[in-house]
């Protein structure tokens, strides 16, 4: 007969001293090593494997990949299973949790059963409105919002304890993020709005895109000035541009991102825009890795998925360090 351990992994992951977790993400950016992310953008499948052959182009490439959750307010396969299939093989996944379809139940369920599954790290949102997706007649929820989810990640993990107070058996131990956005205006209310994560709790920030890097450097004199730059991991959203057009559109309907005109002629002038576009990430990100306080990069290259490697390969910012990734057999 089988007994009690004898399938079962008891043995709880080591936690190093002053970590929240013992992912190696929170590990890297402790360290003091420019980390890279990345995001993956969840298939319409219910096959593993289509999970699989998408994290598989960031292989060697990147520190942790997100798993998205509805972003845009579309539907997609949930940032929970995606994130139990990315570590089933190894990988380091980050869950991104929205407030927007989910009471606090739900929530707390989910951060629960990440962390079971080996869920080190966890993306706190809002989410974006349902208006802006393929479902406009869903129900919207917003039990919590991005604060308010934060505290409640932190009481879980530090106090042992279910907002209700109920007390938990076993802590989720989970390194806790927030997004920001560094290139609103003005600067001050969102450097503040980030006192406020904090302050609920995010360890780690991965922000919104960020094209205009005097904005951006604006933005981090703000923080500093704040006292906050030992005080929270910031990573700036990068991505590539697809055309002049796609760079229009971006400017015009995504709350926050500023595209420089000097780049949207830049995109009107090359021979192969999506080349171009990809050289422009590569030089933004060199340049962000010199700005004072900032710890890393999040790719969201939207549909050119395939150029992650190239641009930061290219781009150098790793110095010859290559991030783990699983050997996998193929699949499919």
């Amino acid at each position: 007969m089988m007994k009690e351990g004898d399938w079962v992994n008891e043995a709880d992951p080591v936690i190093p001293p002053g970590h929240s977790s013992a992912g190696s993400l929170e590990r890297l950016l402790r360290s003091r090593e420019f980390v890279v992310t990345a995001e993956l953008d969840p298939p319409d499948s219910a096959q593993a494997k289509d999970v699989y052959r998408r994290a598989r182009i960031f292989d060697g490439y990147v520190d942790a990949i997100n798993a998205t959750d509805g972003s845009g307010a579309n539907c997609h396969m949930s940032s929970l299973a995606v994130c139990a299939l990315l570590t089933r093989v190894g990988y380091s996944p980050v869950m991104q949790i929205s407030c927007r379809d989910k009471n606090r139940l739900a929530i707390q369920g989910d951060i629960l059963g990440g962390a079971a599954m080996g869920v080190t790290n966890m993306l706190c949102l809002s989410g974006d409105g349902i208006q802006l997706g393929d479902h406009p007649q869903a129900k919207q929820v917003f039990d919590l919002d991005c604060m308010s989810l934060l505290q409640t990640g932190r009481r879980m993990r530090d106090d042992h304890m279910f907002q209700s107070g109920r007390k938990l058996t076993s802590a989720p131990k989970v390194f806790l993020g927030a997004a920001a956005n560094p290139s609103a205006l003005p600067f001050d209310l969102h450097a503040q709005q980030l006192v406020k994560k904090i302050a609920a709790g995010a360890q780690f920030i991965q922000t919104q895109y960020c094209y205009d890097l005097a904005r951006l450097r604006q933005y981090m004199r703000c923080i500093e000035d704040l006292g906050l730059l030992d005080s929270v991991f910031i990573l700036i959203g990068v991505g590539p541009l697809r055309s002049a057009r796609a760079a229009e559109w971006m400017r015009s309907k995504l709350p926050g991102v500023h595209i420089p005109d000097a780049i949207i002629q830049r995109m009107n002038g090359a021979a192969d825009p999506l080349t171009e576009g990809r050289r422009i990430c590569v030089d933004l990100i060199q340049e962000i890795r010199e700005i004072k306080g900032i710890a890393g990069v999040h790719v969201m290259a939207y549909r050119q998925e395939e150029a992650v490697a190239e641009i930061i390969q290219r781009s150098g910012v790793l110095a010859g360090r290559q991030p783990w990734h699983p050997s996998l057999k193929p699949v499919g």
